[in-house]
């Protein structure tokens, strides 16, 4: 039986957790036999506390996933520490994956994971577990694939016993992993389980740093009761960044050469990716389109990109460009029905949408008119219903034996409802054959049509031919995200920013053909603007839209993030819930936001190279906050903060220190009401 312990929760951090752990793990307490292995690198902080009280040695166990090739995000297999090499037979077998590909991919995470273990063990070999009881450690299980993953490749080195020991994890992923080891160890299994983070006060991200220093601690018995230094900057550290940062920071005063720096910066670039710290803030809408504006009339640039789905950004485009009986920007705005409303339908948009059609109204008598007038398009990919209906309408009204042919391969989601949700739980689990087959066929069907259709046409036609390529091209990726999003081994995120990107490139390209070199400006959030690999994103293996912007257009490609530190949000409480009027907390301790605030600027723009002294403290990594269309005050830390980089993030950033919530078109007595104040801080 369990020892019955008094538990605080959440647990305050991850040391906390471990050594609450560690009281169910006693009878393994100064066994010889006994090692605890963590699961880099959250894992590593609570083995330490493990290991110090039962006072047996510690080492890591690192896993790398191998990755299908083209769908990096799907898992054939893994390796892991000691050459081990384990495979999913199924997979590798229902795609008719080669031996080479494989051997191929295994080398290039071999030499990843071998870089990652020469970090962690110096000199140190690989620990020898043949006979021994093995203790496999990490901070928590969601779904348990990255534990499997572990245990699969253990096995092979032939220990005697697996013990799997976590602070907090799903009852079910325990229950399950009971079947595939000697012991599991859960020490609470709260329902609703949700994430690991939610049950962490502090779930902030662990460096490598702090890996290598809790690893060689337990190398020296005489420390056994030190607590390594702490790599979060002291108090006066961060006095010293906030006047470094208020000395270069370039304030915003409203007036007209606010954003002279700015657009110094940009100089020639085709591709600005403009974000936002939450979906719903007024201000990071509306710099948006005044900076966009300038952008337009003094740069060139003839295109916005946002963040909302093809078929309802094109009906605002043909709006935009004049080629739509749309009364106002309202009404060209009204396909906007799908949870959140407010992102696009807000004064805020409108007001921009209604400056777009006036400013291409100028242009109407111009020699060219065609290649001037800005457009307005989706990259988003969650209207796979919408896009099908759009090109169905398209090819009923020029070929309708395609169209008949279309109809044919769509049918094949009929059985599956509206909700593209269960047509990806139903697929995914094996219950029903997936339309991939039928979208990609469609898909090739219209891309030759489109190529042969658009030599005989015009500018015009060309457009409309290239939109509904882009309608097809988004219902078989939305297929393949709604399929996939229920693997374990699949991050549907990725699935999602790649499809952004590839709609983004073709857009350019598109552009590029009617009228030379384009450039387009990006809306969308921090989180898919800001370059991934400098934040916990790209740690654990994701990618964004700002990320395969830089890879594929070099230094023609910048990218702005938008930061507040307090104020109000326009969010939900839950997914498809109503718009609500929320507070937003100060910005906690420890991030970029707060040492923002603490310049006492209200409105300033950053830019790099900044001060010296400015860059060095920046680029030590931080929290930074993102809210998304949901805001959870509750769970605060768990939910809307994550560890970054900011200089390697961002080419500049824009921060905000009080801002308001964006104003919904469709307001409700929620949001007109606003959050009922509470004091601050609150329980988490």
């Amino acid at each position: 039986m369990l020892p019955s312990l008094s538990i605080h929760l959440p647990f305050r951090d991850r040391r906390e957790a471990g050594r609450l752990l560690a009281a169910h793990l006693a009878a393994y307490a100064h066994r010889p036999d006994v090692l605890v292995l963590a699961l880099p690198r959250g894992g590593v902080p609570v083995a330490y506390e493990v290991a110090r009280a039962l006072g047996v040695p510690l080492d890591v166990f690192l896993v790398r996933k191998l990755g299908v090739p083209g769908y990096e995000e799907l898992a054939m297999g893994a390796v892991a520490t000691g050459g081990v090499r384990v495979l999913n037979d199924r997979l590798v077998n229902a795609l008719r994956i080669p031996a080479h590909v494989i051997d191929a991919v295994a080398a290039q995470e071999q030499q990843e994971l071998r870089r990652r273990e020469r970090l962690y063990r110096g000199g140190r070999p690989s620990p020898d577990v043949r006979g021994k009881t093995v203790i496999l450690v990490d901070d928590g299980l969601a779904t348990g694939a990255t534990m499997q993953a572990a245990i699969q490749a253990l096995r092979q080195q032939q220990p005697a016993r697996i013990v799997v020991a976590v602070p907090t994890a799903s009852r079910e992923v325990c229950d399950a992993l009971r079947a595939e080891v000697d012991e599991v160890i859960c020490a609470i299994t709260p329902e609703p389980f949700d994430a690991v983070g939610r049950w962490y006060e502090d779930f902030s991200q662990t460096t490598d740093d702090e890996v290598r220093a809790l690893l060689a601690q337990r190398e020296r018995p005489a420390d056994e009761h030190a607590t390594p230094r702490s790599t979060t900057d002291s108090p006066d550290t961060d006095t010293m960044l906030s006047e470094a940062v208020r000395e270069t920071a370039h304030s915003l005063s409203g007036t007209a050469h606010d954003y002279d720096p700015l657009l110094d910066r940009i100089g020639d670039a085709r591709v600005l990716l403009l974000g936002e710290g939450t979906h719903g803030t007024h201000e990071f809408y509306r710099e948006r389109a005044q900076i966009t504006q300038r952008l337009i009339t003094e740069k060139g640039f003839t295109a916005i990109a946002v963040e909302a789905d093809w078929p309802d950004a094109y009906r605002v485009n043909r709006y935009v460009r004049g080629a739509s009986d749309d009364l106002d920007a309202g009404e060209a705005l009204a396909d906007f029905r799908r949870f959140p409303t407010w992102m696009w339908r807000n004064t805020d948009v409108v007001e921009f949408v209604e400056w777009l059609r006036a400013h291409n109204d100028t242009l109407a008598h111009h020699a060219r008119p065609h290649t001037t007038r800005v457009g307005f398009y989706g990259l988003d990919l969650y209207s796979l219903h919408a896009s099908m209906k759009a090109v169905l309408r398209y090819l009923e009204a020029v070929d309708p034996a395609a169209a008949e042919r279309a109809r044919a391969r769509y049918a094949c989601f009929d059985d599956f409802g509206e909700d593209p949700q269960v047509y990806g739980l139903i697929t995914s689990s094996g219950v029903a054959k997936s339309c991939e087959d039928e979208v990609v066929s469609q898909l090739v069907e219209l891309q030759r049509r489109a190529t042969e259709d658009a030599r005989r046409a015009g500018r015009v036609a060309a457009d409309e031919f290239f939109s509904i390529e882009q309608n097809a091209r988004l219902v078989k990726n939305a297929e393949a995200y709604y399929r996939t999003m229920f693997l374990e081994e699949v991050s549907s995120w990725n699935l999602r920013d790649r499809h952004m990107a590839e709609t983004l490139d073709a857009l350019v390209a598109h552009l590029d053909q009617q009228g030379g070199r384009s450039k387009v400006v990006v809306w969308a959030h921090n989180s898919h603007v800001g370059d991934a690999r400098a934040t916990q994103m790209g740690e654990r293996g994701e990618l964004n839209v700002g990320q395969l912007a830089r890879e594929r257009y070099g230094r023609d490609a910048v990218l702005v993030g938008f930061t507040t530190h307090h104020g109000t949000v326009t969010a939900a409480s839950d997914w498809g819930g109503p718009a609500e009027r929320k507070r937003v907390r100060p910005a906690l301790a420890d991030s970029y936001e707060r040492v923002f605030h603490a310049t006492q600027r209200t409105r300033f723009l950053l830019t790099w190279p900044a001060s010296e002294a400015a860059m060095e403290g920046l680029r030590h990594p931080r929290l930074e906050r993102a809210i998304g269309v949901i805001y959870r005050p509750d769970t605060e830390r768990a939910s809307h903060y994550f560890r970054a980089r900011l200089p390697d993030q961002f080419d500049a950033v824009l921060h905000f220190d009080e801002t308001r919530a964006v104003e919904p078109l469709e307001r409700t007595a929620d949001w007109e009401a606003g959050e009922v104040p509470e004091t601050f801080p609150f329980a988490v």
